[in-house]
């Protein structure tokens, strides 16, 4: 068997030192089946992302996507090269940011930024990392950020 198909694709601890940049090669165009589905599914009747005629009405014209799609989408996107078989646990999500709006169409592509980095004091095994994603679309803006927090294998 290939030992490089068992080796986990993310980053270890030692490898996320504060000021690392990846920009994540995977890119999503987000359409409105994805948005539907999403919004339906979480039980948000909200007729800004789901109602045509509602959404005409409003200062955007037309259907947003779900704010939480884009939010899970820019952590979804990070994740084979950044925590991908590497992840002991999400600590949390602070600082969420949608500066921009997302429609049906748009392609999202992410980036994560590494802003703190520092060993586990209760599992040796471990460090805790912040990241702050980006969520950028076609035209190169911002329409979503965070910063995730993260415990992090460490190399063995």
């Amino acid at each position: 068997m290939n030992e490089d198909l068992n080796r986990p694709q993310g980053r270890y601890f030692e490898e996320l030192t504060p000021g690392t940049l990846i920009r994540h090669r995977v890119t999503r165009t987000i359409t409105e089946a994805d948005n539907v589905f999403f919004t339906t599914m979480t039980m948000n009747p909200q007729p800004l992302h789901l109602d045509h005629e509602y959404a005409a009405g409003t200062e955007f014209g037309r259907p947003l996507v779900n704010s939480l799609l884009t939010l899970s989408l820019l952590v979804g996107l990070s994740v084979h090269e950044l925590t991908l078989g590497t992840l002991v646990a999400n600590l949390g999500l602070t600082d969420v940011v949608f500066p921009r709006p997302v429609f049906h169409g748009d392609t999202i592509h992410a980036e994560s930024e590494v802003l703190e980095a520092r060993a586990s004091g209760s599992r040796p095994d471990a460090g805790i990392v912040t990241v702050e994603h980006r969520a950028i679309n076609q035209r190169g803006e911002v329409v979503a950020r965070c910063k995730r927090t993260a415990l992090m294998q460490k190399r063995k």
